[in-house]
């Protein structure tokens, strides 16, 4: 591999062909398909789909590896040059809905997921690699250390499941962590009502602001006023002494309910 990683990128390079395989098997892509790829890298991932789909869409912000794409010349090719947390998705992805197919820069995948949820119409179906504490944490169940804000967005949202686990010796250079690569796929309708979408997400990171906290606590340091939370919580039945991490999607629909009356 004639290329030097750049840490500051969070750079590991997917290389081994079995993990390969089992990523473009859980895209399920068909040769009328608009691809999208976050963070192609050398192209290895890119190779595998630009021959089963209609057109691919890569976002790099490395100029080196840039330049390495355009060399391409491939019709079925669009390279767009930027941060992926900053690039305009919703003008520069004009032809939804896309399948997104990623290796997600360990050091910026949670933003990246939050920005997807934002986006989320433009995706029919989404094949992601995090690293394995990360993905861990979206999959988790209410009640364990691991359920947090992205297990209840995403969740609300999407049917989850677990493509494959993938060890160290898979990327160029080897990351000190495991990876898991997630399948989402989006449901006909979310989980629960989520009422009102933006008071939904405003409650959800409230009731983990502080995670140690009773639920009553972590709701009036994550913004809402302490004469709105003891109602709320009495509204929907919800014992004030419990923690946010307790809460179903259900309850958390409830909730913003109440705080709507």
């Amino acid at each position: 591999m004639n290329y030097q990683t750049k840490k500051r990128f969070g750079q590991h390079f997917l290389h081994d062909h079995s993990i390969i395989d089992r990523i473009i098997a859980a895209a399920k892509i068909d040769p009328a398909d608009e691809v999208v790829e976050i963070g192609p890298g050398l192209g290895v991932l890119t190779d595998e789909l630009l021959p089963r789909a209609a057109h691919v869409t890569v976002m790099e912000i490395d100029r080196d590896l840039i330049e390495r794409l355009e060399q391409r010349e491939d019709p079925r090719l669009t390279v767009l040059a930027g941060d992926v947390l900053k690039l305009p998705w919703s003008e520069l992805l004009a032809r939804p809905p896309y399948t997104l197919v990623a290796n997600l820069p360990y050091n910026i995948s949670t933003q990246i997921v939050f920005r997807l949820l934002d986006h989320r119409r433009l995706f029919r179906r989404m094949v992601l690699m995090f690293q394995r504490e990360v993905g861990e944490r979206l999959v988790a169940p209410p009640g364990g250390k691991d359920y947090g804000i992205l297990s209840v967005l995403c969740q609300l949202w999407y049917q989850l499941n677990v493509v494959t686990l993938v060890k160290p010796g898979a990327f160029n250079p080897p990351p000190k962590v495991d990876s898991i690569v997630l399948e989402f796929t989006p449901l006909d309708q979310p989980r629960v009502d989520p009422i009102d979408e933006e008071l939904f997400r405003k409650v959800v990171k409230a009731a983990f602001t502080q995670r140690r906290k009773t639920l009553k606590n972590s709701l009036q340091a994550g913004g809402f006023a302490a004469v709105d939370v003891a109602p709320a919580l009495a509204d929907c039945a919800i014992d004030p002494t419990r923690r946010g991490e307790t809460l179903t999607l259900e309850e958390f629909s409830r909730l913003t309910r109440a705080f709507l009356r």
